[in-house]
Formats: C-alpha cells, sequence, structure tokens
C-alpha cells in the first residue's frame, strides 16, 4: 500500500515547524509585541474541533506563563443568537485552519468590534479570518491532503506558543520552541503501534491527562473517532475517578498522557491505579510501574514536552486507522472544511 497523506503529513511536521517559526517571525514578533502594549487582562478564544484542541493548549500556557484568565467562546453566540459580548482590555485568538468558517469569522469580528486586540492564526492567508484581525500568523503548513488534521494542530499550537514566548519574553521557552523541529523529529520516530493489537476487540477507550496533556488527550479522542470509528473519550486524570471509573473493567483499554510537568506524578498516580485494577492502561512517562511505559521525546519544557505527544500519537492512529481496515485520509461522512455558521 502507498503512504497515506495522513502518514506524510505526520512526518512532515518538523519541517512545517521549522517553516513556521522561520517565515512567520515578523508576524510573530508582532502579534507578541502588540500583546505587550495593550496588556490584556484576560484572552478568549475562537476555535472548533482540533483547532479548539489546540486553542485549550494555548490557554493552559497562556494561565501558567502569563497569569491571565483564559476562556473559550462559542462561536454561536455571535453567529445564531446575534449577541455581542463585551471586550475592554481583552485579546482574542481565533484559529482556523481555512480560516473561513462563518461562524468563527464572525465571532473573531465581533470580538474585535468590542474592543478586543484580534489575533487569527491560520493556513490560508487573505483569509477571512486573517484579514479581518489586527494581527494574522499565517503557519505555512502548506497543503493538508488528510481530511484528519495533523501538521495544522500542531503549527496551530507552536504559533500560539511562540506569541507567548514574545509576548512575555520569556527566553527558556523561546529557546525550547526553537528545538522543537528535533524534539519533533524524535516524537515521529516514537513507536506506539503495539496498541494497535492491544485494542483489537475494543471499540470504546479513554484517554486521560492534566494540564497542556488534557488538551492533547483531547485531539487524541477527536482521532480516535476520526479515523479508527472508536469511541474514545477524554477526560482528566483526576475526572476519571469519580463517575467515568464505572466502566473501567478488566481489559478495559486506557491511554494516559504524561508530560514532563508538574502534573506528571498525579497522572502517573492515577494510571498505575487503573491498570493495577485491571484496565490496560499505556502510560507516556518512567513513572509507570502497573501501567506499560510507552516511549516520549522529550521536549525540555514542560509546555513543548507536551506537545511531542501527539506526534507520536498521530503515527499510532494513522496505523491504527489501517489496521482496522480503513482509510484514514477519507472517513465517511467527513469533509476537509466544515464551514458551521
Amino acid at each position: 500500500m502507498s503512504m497515506t497523506h495522513m502518514r506524510a503529513e505526520i512526518s512532515e511536521i518538523p519541517v512545517a515547524v521549522q517553516r513556521l517559526l522561520t517565515e512567520s517571525r515578523d508576524a510573530i514578533a508582532a502579534a507578541g509585541a502588540a500583546l505587550r502594549e495593550a496588556d490584556p487582562v484576560f484572552i478568549a478564544t475562537i476555535a472548533r474541533g482540533s483547532s479548539d484542541h489546540a486553542s485549550a493548549f494555548v490557554k493552559y500556557a497562556i494561565e501558567l506563563v502569563a497569569g491571565r484568565p483564559v476562556a473559550s467562546i462559542g462561536p454561536s453566540i455571535q453567529s445564531i443568537y446575534g449577541r455581542e459580548l463585551r471586550f475592554e482590555r481583552a485579546a482574542a485568538f481565533a484559529i482556523s485552519q481555512s480560516g473561513k468558517s462563518p461562524d468563527i469569522v464572525a465571532m473573531a469580528a465581533s470580538a474585535r468590534r468590542n474592543g478586543a486586540l484580534a489575533i487569527a492564526i491560520t493556513n490560508t492567508a487573505g483569509s477571512p479570518l486573517a484579514t479581518g484581525a489586527q494581527y494574522a500568523v499565517d503557519l505555512k503548513s502548506g497543503p493538508e491532503k488528510s481530511v484528519a488534521a495533523t501538521k495544522t494542530f500542531v503549527a496551530s499550537v507552536v504559533a500560539g506558543l511562540a506569541i507567548l514566548a514574545e509576548w512575555q519574553n520569556d527566553t527558556a521557552l523561546a529557546g525550547a520552541i526553537a528545538d522543537l523541529p528535533r524534539t519533533l523529529e524524535a516524537a515521529v520516530r516514537c513507536d506506539w503501534t503495539e496498541l494497535c493489537t492491544a485494542l483489537d476487540g475494543h471499540d470504546s477507550l479513554y484517554v486521560l491527562g492534566r494540564g497542556p496533556a488534557a488538551a492533547i488527550a483531547a485531539e487524541a479522542a477527536l482521532k480516535f473517532k476520526e479515523t479508527c470509528s472508536i469511541h474514545a473519550e477524554a477526560f482528566s486524570s483526576a475526572e476519571v475517578m469519580h463517575g467515568p471509573i464505572r466502566i473501567v473493567d478488566d481489559g478495559y483499554p486506557i491511554l494516559a498522557l504524561a508530560a514532563r510537568d508538574a502534573a506528571e506524578a498525579s497522572v502517573s498516580e492515577t494510571a498505575n491505579q487503573l491498570a493495577g485494577q485491571g484496565a490496560r492502561v499505556y502510560l507516556t512517562s518512567d513513572l509507570a510501574t502497573a501501567a506499560k511505559k510507552l516511549p516520549f521525546a522529550p521536549g525540555g519544557h514542560p509546555l513543548t514536552d507536551a506537545l511531542g505527544l501527539v506526534v507520536s500519537f498521530y503515527g499510532l492512529v494513522e496505523e491504527l486507522s489501517r489496521h482496522r481496515g480503513f482509510d484514514p485520509d477519507n472517513p465517511p461522512r467527513l469533509r476537509k472544511v466544515t464551514e458551521t455558521v
């Protein structure tokens, strides 16, 4: 079988990230400088699907590094309900690969109209979203032919992190971002394919994470649905120990995503506990005991470390889709660009 578009695009992620950091450097710097001058007291994010998961990652990063609260705004507030919100002393990050979904464009325009510093992150230069914002960062990812977004998801997170590092003059984060192409090359090579056979006979699983890795868990759960027709749910490793644990019986599959950050110990503790109770748990940490350890590519920074996990996961889910007899490039009933109102 020839290489799928999805597999080719996963392999392109390190190069795409380097291109973004090189060719959109001035746009990233301008957005960061504008945030320093505006000094917003809160940040809004506007996105859907994988872009919303990228926004959730950036949310954690902004809250951890800049100390500003971040809220995801439902685009339908403007596009369906016609409600204007107040955005004085705020900035709005709108993320969309195509930059033309009417509800995202409408909500971003409303945010700017009502006082927000509007920043667009998109893979389509000249799109309505990009032209409607004060500052636009072009992802420079090139065409993405697979329906399931991979390199544009990673690039969207990197763009958000790079703007944050510029805004906060965070040299440690900036250095880790500059090193990301190397980190992500290592992440591409991490082999998680053991899970392909481990998931045989299962059509449901949990994906766990905390902090930035919770955003990665949400993205992973979506990709399991999109490409493999598996009902996956993402949970905080703390939340899963409440109601969701009810359906975890012997052999129930769980993917626990732990980054090298302050949440690693708690995620690992939950993973090992669930494995000790009979679940089949895979964990991205050296703290795995009862859980099965998966290889990971350390990122040198808590935020970039978490991002490497999704690249390794993408390699797994593309192979799992083919293992199950599906075409990961063309999932039934899905389109590359969904223009919701």
